[in-house]
């Protein structure tokens, strides 16, 4: 079983610096686990690393779908499950950083998802509608779906999948031995540190980047779907809110929930090894990467 290490964390907590400053010290490429990161144009709204942040470290799983193309959990697994022994067979230390914690999990915990083929003519219909259209199609078969209904890519999963009669419970079946190491921060240094990144971001050009997007003929229900940034910033271009203060206070509390979201997905896994980030995260890293790529 190769060995992979995974740095998790959630926005804004430096996981993606701290996974490159591993990766030099290792000999490691990194796989992005970033559900938003695939799409080729989305960089200031996803917080995408760039070329100089990369410090010459592979990146895997960035930039590889168009805007508005499906991508989905058992894409990025499938993508991962080739990427790896690839990696080792280059000699080079596998690394998932990310904070997509489905994604993740569903490559370090081995999930035995169905093999049915898509039916990519239901896609192209399923395509045709609205997030809240799909959703209500959904509704009408399952009335309590265990599913964002502003999740697109989830919905659209779960209505082929039931197209396709498939009622397949994912169990697992773990490929690789892995290390996760958490990133976290106090609660309200994590806030101030997702506040300064949102401003600097804008300051960047976030909107305008978003502005680009949909002049170049992206859907706004594509963008609207992916949530958080690309939803509020789309929302005020498209005149659905029309203050930008207000625009900018609700998508500053958004992330915030995002955040703590994301979070209580990673604190149901026992196994991860939390860093101290207002101390020496690096050295906890590479102590707790020395024991395992020892045993």
């Amino acid at each position: 079983m190769e060995k992979v290490i995974a740095v998790i964390g959630t926005n804004a907590s430096g996981k993606s610096d701290l996974g490159v400053q591993l990766a030099r010290k290792y000999g490691g490429e990194i796989i992005s686990a970033d559900s938003r990161q695939v799409f080729k144009g989305l960089d200031l709204g996803t917080g995408k690393i760039t070329p100089q942040e990369m410090q010459g470290i592979p990146h895997h799983m960035i930039d590889i779908r168009e805007p508005g193309e499906f991508f989905s959990m058992a894409d990025f697994q499938q993508i991962s499950f080739e990427l790896i022994p690839e990696i080792a067979r280059r000699g080079h230390l596998p690394m998932i950083v990310g904070g997509t914690g489905l994604y993740i999990d569903s490559v370090l915990d081995g999930y035995n998802l169905s093999d049915a083929e898509p039916d990519l003519a239901y896609r192209v219909e399923l395509e045709t509608h609205t997030t809240p259209e799909l959703y209500e199609m959904l509704t009408r078969i399952i009335p309590e779906p265990d599913v964002d209904p502003k999740n697109r890519n989830r919905v659209m999963r779960m209505l082929e999948r039931i197209q396709k009669g498939d009622t397949h419970v994912p169990t697992k079946t773990p490929r690789y031995e892995s290390l996760r190491l958490g990133v976290s921060w106090p609660r309200e240094i994590l806030y101030e540190r997702i506040d300064q990144r949102l401003r600097r971001r804008f300051d960047e050009g976030m909107e305008g980047e978003i502005r680009g997007l949909l002049a170049k003929g992206v859907d706004p229900e594509f963008l609207i779907g992916l949530g958080l940034e690309y939803r509020f910033i789309t929302w005020y271009v498209t005149g659905k809110i029309t203050d930008f203060d207000e625009m900018y206070a609700l998508l500053a509390q958004a992330i915030r929930k995002f955040s703590k979201r994301q979070m209580t997905w990673f604190k149901r896994n026992p196994d991860v090894i939390w860093l101290n980030m207002q101390g020496n995260p690096f050295d906890e890293a590479c102590a707790a990467i020395d024991r395992f790529l020892a045993s």
